[in-house]
């Protein structure tokens, strides 16, 4: 998951709200005519909602799967961390009666060094999925655009945009969807 401070997130959700405006703004200027061209659309237009054709493909499929193992993997990685900590909380706790002053300082030497290790790795370990996340999802976006595109053409579309959710589409008609024939083609093209 990825922590993003609160300046950050307002400056990205700034270029994501203008981005979404900026599309919807296009379109409803390229519908009514008002665009620099003077060409109108004339309804060649086609939606695909990019979520489901993660979760239908099946190259999609795999991908989540890979990024599910791969997620799994090193979460077991860390609850064994997460375990050796405990025992050695526990043992601590246990022997504390009977250990010198230093002996105890030692130990909660020991312990805090143990538990900064275990954060490091932690953070290393979320990074890496996040890379592994990022680029799997950036080379299935590659495929589905290439996809999206060639579907585009076959049909006469001018434009296709997502409506996922958060994307810049609130409403569409339902034959406006092309996702069913682009997980087809998708599907052919990437087995």
């Amino acid at each position: 998951m990825v922590r993003w401070n609160g300046h950050r997130w307002k400056q990205s959700a700034g270029r994501i709200e203008w981005a979404a405006m900026t599309v919807a703004v296009s379109i409803m200027l390229g519908l009514s005519g008002c665009a620099g061209g003077g060409g109108k659309i004339d309804g060649k237009i086609g939606v695909i909602n990019s979520q489901h054709l993660l979760n239908e493909t099946s190259a999609g499929k795999k991908a989540k799967e890979n990024l599910t193992a791969f997620s799994k993997n090193r979460q077991a990685l860390m609850e064994l961390e997460e375990k050796e900590l405990r025992r050695m909380e526990e043992d601590f706790v246990k022997q504390s009666s009977i250990l010198s002053p230093a002996a105890k300082r030692d130990r909660e030497e020991q312990f805090r060094r143990r538990m900064q290790e275990y954060q490091q790795k932690a953070s290393e370990l979320n990074r890496e999925v996040q890379e592994k996340q990022k680029d799997v999802l950036e080379g299935f976006r590659d495929k589905i655009e290439i996809t999206v595109a060639k579907v585009a053409k076959r049909l006469g579309l001018q434009i296709v945009v997502d409506k996922s959710k958060g994307g810049p589409t609130i409403y569409h008609e339902a034959g406006l969807d092309i996702s069913g024939a682009v997980i087809e083609e998708f599907n052919r093209d990437y087995p």
